[in-house]
């Protein structure tokens, strides 16, 4: 039997943490949706993608629009489903596009209609294939990942096994996003997915802030807030699996480290690669 390899992706991944600067007016060089154009190549075409969102999503792709237009892309497209796509129509554009960017709103919505489609089989094709640049904020960048947290706020997120996890996009594996990070106060909720497989990451990202990945393992700091990384590959004590009786949360010796612009690190890779 042939040994197969899993390919680096010669595109880029872009996590946004979730609230970053929209302004034509104030954006600059070292802004975060700056430097995704600037990624995605001189006068790039770009596809904004609003499923995630429920309501007044044509105001959001105009206000992406408008930015990104502002900052030099060529063209921008809008799409946008509340049901599971057939659109033949889109294969043409997403070949044609340097930059995919997958806007914010409900990221279990985003993994409901796009898991398995050939919509997605295509954006993940040329991400690694063809160099396509690939975005998402908040929940778009959440989606980004396997496992993916879908709920679990407030006291849900102390309570053992309080918070629900899926499978996202899979554009990074054995890592686990969430968005908003400090702002909204996610470090327990992130702690619990670490406790369930602790040959997982978890990235926690703060507002107006991403992390740019690339060759699927490298990644650097941009923006203005920081980004908290959760190792649990030295943890123990958990308590995750007594979720009978709505136990709060143990989890003992964490790794944690605190991350701002310009800082790099290496997502560790565990787990054999599969195809």
């Amino acid at each position: 039997m042939k040994k197969q390899s899993c390919p680096l992706p010669k595109g880029k991944l872009m996590l946004i943490g979730g609230a970053e600067n929209k302004s034509p007016t104030e954006l600059t060089d070292k802004s975060v949706l700056s430097a995704f154009i600037e990624m995605c190549g001189k006068s790039p075409v770009i596809e904004i993608i609003t499923t995630a969102g429920s309501e007044e999503v044509n105001d959001t792709y105009n206000v992406y629009a408008t930015c990104f237009n502002a900052l030099g892309a060529s063209t921008t497209g809008h799409i946008h489903h509340e049901n599971r796509p057939l659109d033949a129509d889109l294969a043409e554009r997403i070949d044609k596009a340097n930059g995919i960017f997958f806007t914010g709103g409900d990221q279990l919505k985003l993994t409901a209609i796009y898991g398995g489609t050939e919509i997605m089989g295509q954006i993940k094709n040329r991400y690694i294939h063809g160099g396509l640049i690939v975005a998402g904020t908040s929940a778009g960048a959440m989606a980004m990942s396997t496992p993916m947290i879908f709920d679990g706020t407030g006291n849900n997120e102390m309570v053992a096994a309080g918070v629900k996890v899926t499978t996202g996009f899979e554009f990074l594996r054995d890592v686990c996003v969430d968005t908003h990070f400090v702002h909204r106060g996610r470090f327990v909720r992130m702690a619990q997915v670490i406790a369930t497989n602790p040959a997982s990451i978890g990235i926690g990202i703060e507002e107006n802030t991403a992390i740019i990945v690339t060759e699927a393992f490298n990644c650097e700091v941009i923006g203005n807030g920081v980004v908290i990384l959760l190792d649990g590959e030295g943890s123990n004590g958990s308590n995750i699996t007594s979720f009978d009786d709505d136990r709060k949360i143990t989890i003992r010796d964490l790794k944690v480290s605190v991350l701002s612009m310009g800082e790099k690190f290496i997502i560790p890779c565990r787990n054999t690669p599969h195809l």
